[in-house]
């Protein structure tokens, strides 16, 4: 039979109250109190109904996920580090995929909001980067937390996870200029996503502190998609006389660098000999290509799982939260980088 919190409380000779608060993980119960409680629950396996604590009183039990991506394996990601922090904290997660351009995206949040009774949201791109929007959330007296790509927070509205998107391409970039590639293109991602302007900038002045050039032909506009890849890809790898050709492709994220690596191999481009191609985020995709590539690592479980417990302290009113934090994505070289054949024989 399922235990309840009455079996918890009289099992560990508290009140109801006392394993509600231990529940609910308040500052106000001793660390004696607290451990004991907390090994009967574990001891019956105690789950409490969180939709019936939500419907019992008017405090809420649950945050919710509002996105806008079409990249799956990032809300994978998301997905797991927002429900991971809540597991731990006793908070439902409401999932509500969105259209950031529909001209009434926040009617339709608000009254999510509103129906639902949400204690708090994570927001990722584009929607953490609306600030128009956020404040119109805010003003629901909601709590908040924004992923964004970045180094600092680009105001005061509500904390903020930042990306340092540019230090990162800028890494990347120089991993490739160091190996010996001066022919560098660039696939960029949604054009209203910061994250495609923050990784442009930092393969910008990568080029730039090399004293490299650049060559507008070597840009290609395009979306977070493996089909931009292939595309991109393509145009850039056309026939000599019509454009410089790369030696190297930096592409905004995996998907975009998979594709772009499928159209290279069709078009008998050796892979990383005559071309090299590096991605971004070092999702699946970049593990499932052969070869496999060279990426930034972009650690977005962990991100949304501290993202989450930012957002649960606010809900609970912590005192002394760190309300801003960076991470810079870390550089995972693979087998799709390498110096240019052309540079390898020059050596010989």
């Amino acid at each position: 039979m399922k235990a309840t919190i009455n079996d918890v409380a009289k099992q560990a000779g508290v009140s109801i109250k006392t394993v509600s608060r231990v529940m609910n993980n308040e500052a106000s119960v001793r660390q004696s109190t607290r451990d004991k409680v907390q090994e009967v629950v574990a001891q019956l396996n105690y789950k409490p109904n969180l939709a019936a604590r939500n419907l019992a009183g008017t405090k809420s039990y649950s945050v919710a996920y509002i996105y806008d991506n079409p990249n799956a394996y990032y809300i994978i990601d998301m997905q797991k580090g927002i429900l991971s922090a809540c597991k731990k904290q006793g908070f439902e997660l409401l999932i509500h995929p969105c259209d950031s351009k529909d001209k009434d995206i926040t009617e339709e949040v608000i009254n999510m909001i509103k129906q639902s009774r949400i204690a708090g949201l994570v927001l990722t791109p584009p929607l953490s980067e609306m600030p128009d929007f956020v404040k119109a959330l805010l003003d629901l007296d909601v709590k908040i937390v924004r992923i964004m790509s970045g180094d600092v927070a680009p105001d005061d509205l509500c904390p903020c996870v930042m990306v340092n998107d540019r230090e990162a391409a800028q890494t990347i970039t120089q991993h490739l200029i160091d190996l010996g590639h001066t022919d560098i293109a660039f696939i960029a991602g949604d054009a209203h996503h910061m994250s495609t302007i923050e990784r442009y900038k930092g393969y910008r002045i990568a080029l730039k502190e090399s004293n490299i050039a650049f060559d507008e032909s070597l840009l290609i506009e395009g979306e977070y998609s493996f089909d931009s890849g292939v595309s991109g890809a393509k145009q850039l790898m056309k026939p000599k006389g019509k454009g410089t050709r790369p030696t190297a492709i930096f592409s905004c994220n995996d998907e975009i660098a998979a594709g772009a690596l499928f159209a290279a191999r069709l078009m008998g481009v050796s892979i990383p000999d005559k071309l090299s191609i590096v991605g971004f985020e070092n999702s699946p995709f970049s593990r499932q290509t052969w070869p496999k590539l060279t990426t930034a690592d972009q650690p977005n479980n962990q991100i949304a799982e501290d993202a989450t417990n930012l957002l649960l302290g606010l809900v609970r009113k912590q005192k002394n939260l760190v309300t801003v934090s960076q991470y810079v994505p870390k550089l995972i070289v693979r087998d799709s980088s390498a110096t240019p054949i052309d540079n390898k024989t020059a050596v010989v």
